[in-house]
């Protein structure tokens, strides 16, 4: 994976003032899977994961891509 997803990902978490936790307890992805993602060594990431981010943070995954 793009590491500059995983900065999208984060820049939109902080953007809404949201902790790791906040956004693994409103995404059902574990905490230490978005540390992974945000600091790109999480290579392959899931559609489903990246949607399950995308709803939590009020966007859509497109917004995640480059």
């Amino acid at each position: 994976m793009n590491e500059s997803v995983g900065k999208r990902i984060k820049d939109r978490r902080k953007e809404l003032k949201m902790t790791q936790e906040a956004l693994a307890k409103a995404s059902n992805i574990s905490r230490g899977t978005i540390a992974a993602i945000e600091s790109g060594k999480c290579k392959d990431v899931l559609v489903s994961t990246l949607t399950a981010l995308a709803i939590a943070l009020d966007t859509t995954v497109e917004s995640f891509l480059p």
